[in-house]
């Protein structure tokens, strides 16, 4: 069992990491969360697979369960005040814990629930992505407006992350491009060493698996684990993990939520904020070499030729690092090592300009 511990101000926690841990979930949970009663929130088709036999690890607290229809549309205010109801038909109270079970989104709105329901319960994460490897780590926890992602929500820490790679075989390939741009983009941002051996072990994303699947999602989440225990509420040096984000959540908001997965969207943020931070600081991140391992993987790396710079200029206006009409962009200034800095309108005009002509 490999486990990373994350410790805030606010709380410590362990991410366990084991292949097959789903089959004793119950049990760990009861012992580390227990609870008067639990409330399982999961996405419908992780319940079609799983939800019978991850039932069956529980012996001594009755668990409610709350399916949620898959996909971003279920990070709604209308998905949140339907959980909320059940929370309090359910009868929980604040020695209870609801579990989340299932990708990213359920992972974002079981914990928002959680954060706000009596002014805040207990909650455990049980990501079944990939992708959720990085969002169930760091205790942020949202719902979307129609036209902003994560606009809505706070920070609140999980008592438990339980992590089976296992699960992740039988995610379609279009899933594994959207987890493993995150763990691409922990490598930039904080560890050149663990993007050379990425780069020299992944010419497939489906054939990750085995030892070195769970190597790379330990890494992944000790790094973030790092970065969070610096800066939980995201003052300062946490904002290096938005890397790719500012441009990439544009896209997905104005693609419309679900065109593109958000791993796909951050992807062609990544690539872009290569080429942006070589001109900025003058510097070669062989940004050609690593975009064209993005397209061998699989990746669009090119900003979608319908969306519009002036569209996409106010998305990223709207972000929530923007102050007086600029930008704090996240750039590295070396591999493996990332800055924020203030980008006016002006320059992102004329950069998008720049990359919506082709790399």
């Amino acid at each position: 069992m490999m486990k990373v511990n994350v410790c805030t101000d606010k709380k410590t926690y362990d991410v366990v990491i084991e292949q097959g841990v789903l089959n004793q979930a119950g049990s760990i949970i009861e012992k580390v969360a227990p609870a008067s009663r639990y409330m399982l929130i999961v996405d419908e088709q992780v319940a079609t697979h799983y939800l019978e036999s991850f039932l069956q690890t529980f012996t001594q607290t009755a668990v409610h369960v709350s399916v949620v229809p898959s996909g971003e549309q279920s990070k709604s205010f209308a998905q949140y005040e339907r959980l909320l109801n059940d929370c309090f038909e359910y009868q929980l109270d604040r020695s209870s814990v609801i579990i989340a079970f299932g990708g990213g989104v359920i992972g974002d709105l079981a914990g928002f629930v959680a954060g706000t329901y009596m002014r805040g319960i207990s909650f455990v994460q049980v990501p079944t992505t990939l992708l959720a490897h990085d969002s169930s780590v760091g205790g942020k926890v949202a719902i979307n407006l129609e036209k902003g992602k994560n606009m809505v929500g706070l920070f609140h820490q999980p008592e438990l992350v339980l992590y089976d790679p296992q699960l992740l075989q039988t995610l379609p390939e279009k899933e594994w491009r959207s987890g493993f741009a995150e763990i691409v983009k922990m490598a930039f941002i904080a560890d050149r060493d663990f993007l050379t051996w990425l780069e020299e072990e992944v010419d497939s994303l489906t054939s990750i698996e085995g030892e070195s699947l769970v190597r790379m999602i330990e890494r992944a989440v000790a790094l973030k684990a790092r970065i969070v225990q610096q800066d939980e509420q995201e003052l300062g040096i946490r904002g290096v993990l938005n890397f790719g984000h500012t441009l990439g959540h544009a896209i997905e908001a104005e693609l419309g939520y679900g065109a593109v997965t958000h791993g796909e969207a951050v992807l062609i943020g990544m690539a872009f904020a290569l080429k942006l931070s070589e001109r900025k600081h003058n510097i070669d991140l062989a940004s050609d070499r690593y975009i064209a391992w993005f397209q061998s993987l699989g990746y669009t790396v090119q900003i979608p030729s319908s969306l519009e710079i002036t569209d996409l200029l106010s998305q990223m206006m709207k972000d929530k690092k923007a102050r007086h009409g600029t930008l704090h962009y996240v750039l590295l200034s070396a591999l493996g090592k990332a800055t924020i800095e203030p980008i006016t309108a002006e320059e992102l005009v004329a950069e998008l300009t720049v990359e919506k002509g082709g790399h």
